[in-house]
């Protein structure tokens, strides 16, 4: 049973389809009058799939870290306060429901579900179970090409996902060891058996990037040794590899099955578009 207030269904109301493209969030407030104005929150909504990455203020220097192995207590505590998701966003019942294949933070008690509306040019998100505020507006991104996939590693089931929209692209990669459920991330870490175990639970990759004639770059990410470096996705056969490093920093590629795509894949630079 929802616990948010029901709300009239407005002629604004977005569909499914309209809500491609890339979404930044101004403010979340919540039921006990907390509210956020300052993280760092992008939602890029591909067809069908979605990625998510949030991360708060005040971000510490990581520029000593080249690697998994390089990152300190200090570091984990930060990069455990992030948030990301991946998977698929789905319309039933005028709800709309962010289901979740990744999850950055341990697997929580509630689903992701929520109503939209527009309203003075803002997407206005209510939350179903926890009836939240969040405020969303559209960011410029060229539309095409615009394509998704899920991804899994074969031999260990690990998962992975891919989004493309123009010249920007979202990649999410779960880590290989799963938290405990219904806990906070940060909490998790604090009370790893040993650093190296720490390290693992926040080995979770959620990226930003660009497509650009120099490669998809990494811009953004939940492991802060991954920005400036290249994704560098080569399709096969139904797979894609894509570049990654090991905990000690060594380069190394990840063969990925196709689970599931969306749309036609486009890997060359995005062309000189005007932004939609």
């Amino acid at each position: 049973m929802s616990t948010a207030e029901p709300l009239l269904k407005c002629a604004a109301e977005p569909s499914l389809e309209s809500l491609t493209g890339l979404w930044r969030r101004s403010l979340i407030r919540w039921p006990d009058g907390r509210r956020d104005e300052t993280s760092w929150v992008n939602w890029l909504q591909g067809p069908g799939l979605y990625l998510d990455l949030r991360q708060p203020e005040h971000r510490p220097d990581f520029s000593h870290a080249a690697s998994l192995s390089d990152l300190a207590p200090g570091d984990l505590d930060w990069l455990g306060r992030q948030e990301g998701f991946a998977g698929e966003l789905i319309y039933e019942d005028g709800w709309f429901e962010w289901r979740r294949d990744i999850d950055f933070q341990p697997e929580a008690i509630y689903s992701d579900r929520g109503r939209l509306w527009l309203e003075d040019g803002v997407m206005v998100e209510q939350g179903a179970d926890i009836p939240y505020i969040e405020h969303w507006h559209r960011e410029p991104v060229g539309l095409r090409p615009a394509w998704a996939m899920r991804l899994r590693d074969r031999a260990t089931g690990q998962k992975a996902a891919l989004i493309r929209l123009g010249h920007l692209f979202m990649y999410a990669r779960d880590r290989a060891v799963a938290p405990p459920p219904h806990l906070h991330l940060r909490d998790c870490v604090a009370g790893a058996a040993t650093l190296d175990a720490a390290r693992a639970l926040v080995d979770c990759e959620i990226s930003q990037g660009a497509v650009t004639s120099a490669g998809w770059i990494v811009q953004r990410s939940t492991l802060p040794f991954r920005e400036g470096k290249p994704l560098a996705p080569a399709l096969g056969q139904s797979t894609l590899a894509t570049a990654d490093t090991d905990a000690g920093g060594r380069a190394m590629a990840r063969h990925w099955e196709i689970a599931d795509l969306r749309g036609m894949p486009d890997f060359d630079a995005a062309p000189n578009e005007e932004l939609s």
